[in-house]
This record gives structure tokens, C-alpha cells and sequence, in this order.
């Protein structure tokens, strides 16, 4: 698989809630970083403050979330995708959908960074930040 399939495995690994099969392809020492201005803002590494400070956050904290991507950039190591992300936010029942766009850098066929870029402003108004 090249790069970019590498990554559509991974978007519908995480649209079925596979999350085992996720981590199979983040590097053991990944370096997650998610956009400030949303409540999963800053830097994770590596797989367990992944889960503990984005996954499992945003599947107890929004309903119907879905990571949607329109396109794929390759850019050899580095594959961009373009998407919206959407869903309810439970605490306060407003939904949003946000444009955005990821930087995946990989190595050897493993993701070792992530870097979000979101309309933060579409997020903070569906969790009332």
C-alpha cells in the first residue's frame, strides 16, 4: 500500500470504531497534535494520551461524530487530507460541521505525526467554549 491508502485504512478503520486497527498504523511514539481552541487542544505522543485525550473524549463527548475527507494530497511521506468534520456535541445538543484539513507524516508505512488544522470557531460554538 502506498501512503495514501495507508491513510484512507485509517479514516475507515476510525468511521467503524476499529480503533486497534487506528493504532496498528500510528507509530508507537506518534506525535498527535489537535488545533488550540477546541477541548482537545495540544500535543499527544504516543497511543494511550491519544486515546485518553482525543478518542475516548470524542465518543463520550459527541454523537454522530464523523471525520469526513473530500481529497488526498500525496506528498510522498507526507499525505494532506481535506474534509469536514460534523456531529452533536452531547452537553449542549448544538451540531457543527468544520472544514479540515491534516498533515499525516509518515515513516516505513506508520503515521509518526499528525497536525490538525479545523474551524475551531465552528467547534467552540457547538461546545459553548
Amino acid at each position: 500500500m502506498n501512503n495514501v491508502d495507508i491513510i484512507k485504512s485509517l479514516y475507515k478503520s476510525f468511521a467503524a470504531g476499529d480503533i486497534d486497527a487506528v493504532l496498528g498504523i500510528l507509530a508507537e511514539d506518534v506525535e498527535w497534535i489537535e488545533s488550540d481552541g477546541i477541548p482537545y487542544e495540544g500535543t499527544f505522543r504516543g497511543h494511550e494520551a491519544i486515546i485518553n485525550g482525543v478518542f475516548a473524549k470524542i465518543g463520550s463527548e459527541w454523537s454522530n461524530f464523523n471525520a469526513h475527507v473530500d481529497e488526498f494530497i500525496d506528498a510522498g511521506d507526507i499525505v494532506i487530507t481535506l474534509g469536514v468534520d460534523s456531529g452533536t456535541y452531547n452537553a449542549t445538543g448544538k451540531s457543527m460541521q468544520a472544514p479540515t484539513a491534516s498533515i499525516w507524516r509518515l515513516k516505513d508505512g506508520k503515521v509518526v505525526q499528525f497536525r490538525q488544522y479545523i474551524d475551531t470557531l465552528a467547534v467552540a460554538k457547538a461546545a459553548q467554549l
